[in-house]
């Protein structure tokens, strides 16, 4: 499958997904929303997938919503306004779903949901939608060019894409609040410092480096271990008691260790490097999978 504003590249069970309206700095419209949501469920049920990258094409990482679209520039529907409770009554609802709920908040549901490590390499500017669609990536890492704002006050709009749920929790509430207050543009540096980074690169090594740091995650592991700890620590930390997190890593643990990890601990004891064989297709553990 082609998409008309993304770029699919598989190298060595890494995918590059490349936002791809370079003339436009990337800026995000309703068609890369819904070309993102596939590619990420793609991305996820694809066992040649073990990671996936997100970059830019061009000098731009994602410079916001496209604002030059007719209408309603977010592509929702003005003459409605349902509750909350009617909201999640007819979550599903094609109306809800394509004229009600934020874009930007549907791409990050399906982030949230992929079963495979996701990083994104900011290689220019990130702005709005373009600093929140990262929120949902595992690492961040940025290029020294780029530049970050979550610049929703400055068009009396307000934060997207779940990220008033992931943000806080990134680089807590104080953090959150000044750059959201704000609506500043912070520098590479800036957003190091304030931890929504890992890393800042020069801007020649960015993918080279996004690729180095997905290769060490997935690279003698098992893709259904990743798979489970990546839900498990997107999702645990949320809930009420530690007693909750324990029912699930007792369920994961036994299904892991007569698995992948009865292989692991084999190769261990005979110093040899582990051979998985566990994919995610097909593998993943059923009597309790998923558990939300």
């Amino acid at each position: 499958m082609t998409y008309e504003t993304l770029g699919w590249q598989i190298d060595d069970r890494v995918l590059t997904l490349t936002l791809n309206r370079p003339e436009q700095l990337n800026a995000f419209t309703v068609t890369m929303a819904n070309e993102l949501i596939d590619a990420f469920e793609r991305a996820s049920a694809d066992d040649a997938v073990g990671a996936v990258v997100v970059t830019g094409a061009g000098r731009a990482f994602c410079a916001g919503m496209d604002l030059s679209a007719e209408g309603n520039v977010f592509g929702l529907d003005e003459t409605l306004s349902p509750s909350l409770d009617e909201l999640h009554q007819r979550w599903d609802d094609e109306q809800i779903v394509h004229r009600v709920r934020d874009t930007g908040g549907r791409v990050s549901l399906a982030m949230f949901e992929c079963q495979k490590p996701l990083i994104a390499a900011i290689n220019g500017a990130a702005v709005g939608i373009g600093a929140t669609m990262t929120l949902p990536m595992d690492i961040r890492l940025a290029s020294e060019a780029a530049r970050i704002g979550f610049v929703f006050g400055r068009i009396g709009i307000v934060p997207e894409a779940c990220s008033t749920w992931f943000l806080p929790r990134l680089v807590g509430p104080q953090q959150a609040f000044d750059w959201v207050y704000s609506g500043d543009i912070l520098t590479a540096e800036q957003a190091l410092q304030g931890r929504l980074l890992k890393a800042v690169v020069p801007a020649a090594q960015l993918l080279e480096e996004a690729h180095r740091t997905a290769h060490r995650y997935i690279d003698q592991r098992s893709p259904v271990s990743i798979a489970l700890m990546r839900q498990m620590l997107l999702r645990n930390p949320a809930l009420p008691h530690p007693r909750e997190a324990h029912a699930i890593e007792s369920l994961a643990v036994l299904h892991t260790s007569r698995h992948d990890g009865r292989e692991g601990v084999q190769a261990f004891r005979e110093k040899r490097p582990a051979r998985f064989t566990q994919q995610v297709s097909s593998g993943m553990p059923d009597f309790f999978y998923p558990w939300w």
